[in-house]
């Protein structure tokens, strides 16, 4: 028995760097065993450098003004990467989040419960405005917001994480029923979760890379407080919670009478809210998870040895940035697309 557990504590470290190995993919999509890597529905649509020669300088732009503003408030990270994640679950990744209410019309995606919280919007309008006049009508709100998005996250590590394929157009459809029927909700479970991703055609590797995003950033007590204090109406905690990090977050969320306070807020990651890194597979792994959906990727074998595989930040930041990939292609709109254009406001279709 001794020489048998000897064996594994030498195998693993092994077997965790083959995984590793195979995740790690070169700039020209292949991993290192030189396999073609499989390329998501925007192959042939999307392209590296749309804008070199109709707006010059535009991607650099972005991320000039997204590490500035980064630098001046952390916080803005998550915030971005957050809008672009419920923008591409809705009707692909269209701009539609970005679309204001218009009386006498149905509610816009920004309306949505699950969207009311969300913020960084004045980003995306500053970066619009200066590239509309220096390029009018050609750089598009969804292009504008992928980039911002993975420019926010890359601040930390002074390179772009990933690369990001340009050439959408904006839609010109927003809905808030649309936002509450499609977007992942925090208390889903695994089925849901699977099911959902599925429809956008990422997989489970991609669904447990994602919640990865989690790693950054704080959620309001409100969102995952039946947890805490009425799991199943009885007044009791998910015992599938760790007990310590159920006191911390106990003790944070809890008003003087020791009832919930909902808009009381904490880290999504206990190791940290502002360093993108494996800290929250770590966590995860401890049963830290702070949402049921996350707790959610513990309850299925595969999703569990990914996340395990994740806590090594090299496998975790290679595969963030392939899953970044494939779902910033979600039923994208390109030029002769129906229902797309280029807006000239982000707000507002033209």
């Amino acid at each position: 028995m001794a020489n048998k557990s000897l064996e594994i504590r030498f195998l693993f470290p092994l077997v965790l760097f083959l995984v590793v190995k195979l995740l790690c993919v070169d700039g020209k999509g292949f991993n290192n065993n030189g396999h073609k890597i499989r390329k998501g529905r925007w192959e042939g649509k999307l392209k590296m450098n749309f804008y070199h020669n109709s707006c010059p300088g535009a991607e650099d732009i972005v991320r000039q003004i997204v590490w500035k503003k980064v630098e001046a408030n952390r916080s803005l990270a998550p915030k971005l990467l957050r809008v672009h994640y419920h923008d591409c679950f809705v009707r692909g990744c269209d701009a539609s989040l970005l679309l204001d209410s218009v009386a006498g019309k149905a509610a816009s995606e920004k309306e949505a419960r699950p969207n009311l919280s969300l913020s960084g919007f004045e980003i995306i309008d500053e970066i619009k405005s200066i590239l509309e006049k220096r390029c009018p009508n050609t750089v598009s709100c969804a292009d504008i917001l992928t980039l911002a998005a993975r420019d926010a996250v890359s601040y930390e590590f002074e390179r772009p994480l990933w690369n990001v394929f340009t050439g959408r157009v904006d839609g010109r459809v927003s809905l808030a029923t649309e936002a509450a029927r499609d977007l992942p909700s925090a208390g889903a479970n695994f089925t849901t979760l699977q099911k959902l991703f599925a429809e956008s055609d990422l997989d489970v590797v991609d669904l447990v890379a994602l919640s990865g995003a989690h790693t950054i950033g704080i959620a309001h007590c409100g969102v995952f407080g039946r947890r805490l204090l009425n799991f199943t109406g009885k007044g009791d905690t998910d015992p599938s919670l760790n007990p310590s990090y159920a006191s911390f977050l106990k003790s944070e969320c809890s008003d003087k009478s020791l009832r919930l306070n909902p808009s009381a807020v904490v880290g999504m990651d206990p190791t940290g809210p502002l360093a993108f890194d494996s800290g929250y597979f770590v966590s995860l792994l401890k049963n830290k998870g702070l949402f049921t959906s996350d707790a959610a990727l513990l309850t299925d074998p595969s999703a569990a040895h990914i996340a395990s595989v994740f806590q090594n930040s090299g496998a975790f930041l290679a595969q963030f940035g392939r899953s970044m990939i494939k779902m910033s292609s979600i039923k994208v709109l390109t030029l002769g697309d129906q229902g797309g254009e280029i807006r000239k406001n982000c707000r507002l279709v033209n």
